[in-house]
């Protein structure tokens, strides 16, 4: 099972080893083993499964310590463009943008470890979206940056007019609002 380094301390592309016959096919999705052997000794506590439709915007979302979460986030049906922010103030990569297309074709899954906001766009049709936590949800903890931050010039691949954005997401603050956080 291949995990891919990104330029973001800890943040990895996971590619499963797909294996097809007549039949389909079948993959490990998750394997605790292989992830703790690759440094990524991760328990999973809560898994979402989101089903949104082509424009939709969710985030950038996360929660602050002590209840940051790690995820690992995989689609299984349509596509999306991944997004994430790196939060960490001692980070070489703080403030910057890490973005990945995740679909049920190529399998692929984004293990985003505490520290980043995190948020997706929807660009098929429609898209199921399943990620595990290794936090419970804590809603006192929620917070988040707003998707359009002229600071983050993030190509969300959506035009304008068709983004569908949830209230709560519209009034989430901009990233130099942000309290910063030294430990995740």
């Amino acid at each position: 099972m291949p995990f891919e380094a990104t330029a973001f301390e800890g943040l990895c592309i996971f590619t499963p080893e797909v294996f097809y016959d007549d039949r389909g096919y079948f993959f490990e999705s998750y394997n605790q083993q292989v992830f703790a052997q690759s440094g990524h000794a991760i328990q999973f506590v809560q898994d979402n499964q989101a089903f949104s439709k082509y424009g939709v915007i969710r985030g950038l979302h996360y929660q602050r310590p002590p209840h940051a979460q790690s995820k690992l986030i995989r689609v299984l049906r349509g596509k999306i463009l991944d997004v994430v922010v790196d939060l960490r103030p001692a980070s070489a990569t703080y403030r910057k943008v890490f973005t990945v297309e995740l679909s049920e074709e190529n399998k692929k899954q984004l293990f985003v470890p505490r520290g980043f906001a995190h948020g997706y766009a929807v660009l098929s049709a429609t898209a199921e979206v399943l990620y595990k936590c290794d936090a419970f949800y804590h809603p006192e903890s929620e917070e988040g940056v707003r998707y359009d931050d002229p600071d983050l010039h993030i190509d969300w691949q959506i035009p304008v007019h068709q983004r569908i954005i949830s209230i709560k997401d519209q009034r989430l603050p901009w990233l130099s609002q942000l309290p910063v956080y030294e430990i995740w």
